[in-house]
């Protein structure tokens, strides 16, 4: 096989899959947020105080499918390129270790994952999709034709901005949403305030003290978390505004 031929079925497969993973996306997705309702609740919540670096935000936003279908991708404003991958990595992270009886956030999963803790080496367990990650004309990143969608990307963070996704009326994960573009601290702020503004909130319980799956600031001077699930604070007008997050549908 000359090297011209090898090329060529590569770039047939790859429109294949892309092919295949679209259809097969559509059908999964279908009861989660569409684009268009993911990039109209992002738009609306970057233009809100969050805390972060910049005002008003600059996000990417991903929700994935409970099987780790990436279902939409959103961007606004000039998010930093490095960002999508992670808010798609955030969205399946928090999918895959919240269930019907805990949710848990990126943010909780930080001092969790620190050297000598619980679960040291959990964010080397479930490496991103590098075959997928980058794939496709990059002008249609961030929007309704991003080719994330219908592929799974896999990865796990362990920072700020990843929730998992509970419909109204049950405690079932039905997926998960990741943000980023910002201080995690933000990231997390602008995930939370999606998540509601998509009616996606109505989580079984968490390891806050309020029960959900807020951050935790309890991590003390010499660099321990209180309770092994603390996450660093990133300044203090994020830290006030987290600390006033609830979940609007709690079980």
């Amino acid at each position: 096989m000359t090297m011209r031929t090898y090329g060529a079925l590569m770039v047939a497969s790859a429109f294949t899959l892309g092919f295949s993973a679209k259809g097969f996306g559509a059908k999964v997705c279908s009861d989660l947020p569409s684009f268009k309702l993911l990039s109209s609740a992002l738009t609306k919540v970057v233009a809100m105080d969050n805390g972060g670096i910049f005002s008003p935000n600059m996000m990417w936003a991903t929700i994935v499918h409970r099987d780790g279908t990436v279902c939409a991708v959103a961007k606004v404003g000039d998010a930093w390129p490095g960002s999508r991958v992670i808010s798609a990595q955030k969205a399946s992270t928090a999918n895959a270790f919240s269930n019907n009886k805990l949710a848990l956030s990126t943010a909780n999963l930080f001092s969790a994952v620190q050297p000598g803790a619980s679960l040291f080496g959990l964010q080397e367990s479930n490496p991103v999709n590098g075959q997928v990650a980058y794939v496709g004309n990059s002008s249609n990143w961030g929007t309704s034709s991003d080719a994330l969608m219908g592929n799974r990307i896999g990865g796990v963070n362990v920072f700020g901005g990843g929730l998992g996704l509970y419909k109204s009326g049950s405690t079932n994960v039905v997926g998960g949403l990741g943000v980023s573009g910002d201080s995690s601290c933000a990231d997390h702020i602008i995930a939370w305030r999606i998540r509601a503004e998509l009616g996606l909130d109505k989580i079984p319980g968490g390891i806050s003290s309020a029960g959900d799956d807020n951050m935790i600031h309890d991590i003390s001077e010499s660099g321990k978390s209180a309770g092994g699930f603390g996450h660093p604070t990133c300044s203090a007008k994020a830290t006030e505004i987290a600390k006033g997050l609830t979940v609007s549908n709690k079980k």
